[in-house]
């Protein structure tokens, strides 16, 4: 597998790079563009609705509790830096590995 770099271990956890982009028919991941992990998002970019999918999008996808899933910085960009409590390196890449990136 080849290493990415949108992923930073932080303290107990790790921290995401994600560009969003809302609107789009389903929500997926599609590879990493600009050091960042490219998500597309079904909901619309208005009252935080985007970000609410996101958290739920990526709590199923790497099947963890919502809870343990913040936005750190980003909340009105589309380039979004995500915290995952108690989650390692090791997960991450099982996780690329799955989704094929």
């Amino acid at each position: 597998m080849q290493e990415f770099e949108f992923y930073t271990k932080k303290e107990e956890g790790m921290l995401l790079k994600i560009k969003a982009v809302p609107n789009s028919s389903k929500n997926q991941f599609c590879g990493v563009l600009d050091g960042a992990l490219k998500v597309k998002i079904k909901a619309p970019a208005v009252e935080n609705k985007a970000n609410e999918e996101l958290v739920k999008f990526l709590s199923k996808s790497l099947k963890v509790p919502k809870s343990c899933l913040s936005i750190e910085s980003g909340n009105t960009s589309k380039v979004k830096i995500v915290y995952i409590k108690k989650y390692t390196v090791e997960q991450i890449k099982s996780f690329c590995d799955s989704i094929n990136i």
